[in-house]
């Protein structure tokens, strides 16, 4: 038997059912378990009687779990994806450490308010999810040890600034932090090589102004700053070439005007482009090292000016139909809404 004699017999045969074997993905051929233990209201978990090195995937999801035994995360060597979301969580065992294989980690829907240190350990995880927590803060080295990650979700957690070793998470591709406290986003944005989505709307009257290294994102696509007090878009942001969605509404901008604004997202790049090359005519000193930058990362006149009228055909911008938030939802039952997040109508934050 996988589980000791006291816990009751019905949701013992309930787990039995739940257990699958299957092959990992890879060449090896140990056979490992996939054990989905969700929404069974456990407010503790059983001992288990099996090699806890077999499993690859774990799921706890939907439970009443207040926490978990430092000892069995610590043997959970062979652990690629732990999702443990919509429990009664405070944080998290130091031990998640020791999961060197782990890839997937999904701890919304809880109580934490701090993320352990030991976390940067983790150096093969690609996606975290922290979504609908009390997060405060995240650890500061975190961008300097977790160079796999590919998708960052922190949304909906009282976080007032990110650590400025977010920039150097190099593989990043998602970055998700809306409805936070954030005061400002990190300066050295222009390591986010691979940054695709960026998603800071909705930090209301906290987030008031943009960093100037926005410009650098290379490969930015989609964009949303909505619903903050940012009254000024950077110049340099005229030169983000493959950015094709936009969101701005509910913020108090005077640069880019709103009639430029209505105009679209190609009058909006056209018209910072304009004003970085007439700030780079005169001596300011520094955008003028903001530009030399943007001409070394090969962004600097992303509009034409020869052409100044010609649109991009994948060209877009602000979602009309975007809509602010008209309540909350407990996180406690968000597996029973939408498995995506409830404060965005459009998931382009999906894998």
């Amino acid at each position: 038997m996988m589980y000791e004699q006291h816990q009751p017999q019905q949701q013992l045969q309930q787990m039995r059912k739940r257990m699958e074997r299957r092959k990992p993905a890879e060449e090896d051929q140990r056979l490992m378990e996939i054990v989905d233990l969700s929404g069974m209201s456990l407010e503790s978990l059983p001992t288990p009687s099996l090699n806890l090195g077999t499993i690859c995937k774990l799921n706890l999801s939907n439970n009443n779990l207040q926490s978990i035994p430092e000892s069995l995360i610590a043997r959970l060597l062979n652990l690629i994806v732990l999702d443990v979301h919509s429990n009664q969580l405070k944080s998290l065992p130091n031990s998640i450490g020791c999961l060197s294989k782990l890839k997937v980690l999904n701890v919304s829907g809880n109580l934490i308010e701090s993320l352990p240190k030991s976390i940067e350990n983790c150096r093969s995880l690609e996606e975290l999810n922290a979504n609908f927590n009390k997060l405060m803060k995240l650890p500061d080295t975190i961008g300097f040890e977790l160079t796999n990650l590919k998708k960052l979700s922190v949304n909906s957690n009282k976080l007032v600034f990110l650590p400025s070793s977010t920039s150097h998470l190099t593989s990043l591709r998602v970055l998700d932090a809306r409805l936070n406290c954030l005061r400002s986003l990190p300066e050295d944005l222009e390591n986010l090589i691979n940054l695709e989505a960026l998603n800071v709307s909705q930090n209301f009257q906290y987030l008031d102004s943009l960093p100037y290294s926005i410009g650098l994102l290379i490969n930015l696509v989609e964009l949303d700053v909505s619903y903050n007090k940012i009254t000024t878009l950077p110049d340099s942001m005229g030169c983000l070439k493959k950015l094709q969605k936009l969101s701005v509404d509910g913020n108090p901008l005077t640069s880019p005007p709103t009639e430029v604004v209505e105009q679209g997202m190609h009058a909006v790049r056209e018209y910072l482009s304009e004003k970085m090359n007439a700030g780079h005519r005169s001596p300011q000193k520094k955008k003028s090292s903001w530009i030399g930058k943007l001409v070394k990362y090969g962004t600097f006149n992303g509009i034409s000016t020869r052409h100044p009228h010609r649109v991009e055909e994948r060209d877009g911008f602000i979602m009309p139909e975007y809509r602010s938030i008209d309540s909350l939802a407990s996180p406690r039952y968000m597996g029973m809404f939408s498995p995506r997040r409830l404060f965005s109508p459009r998931t382009y934050f999906t894998r």
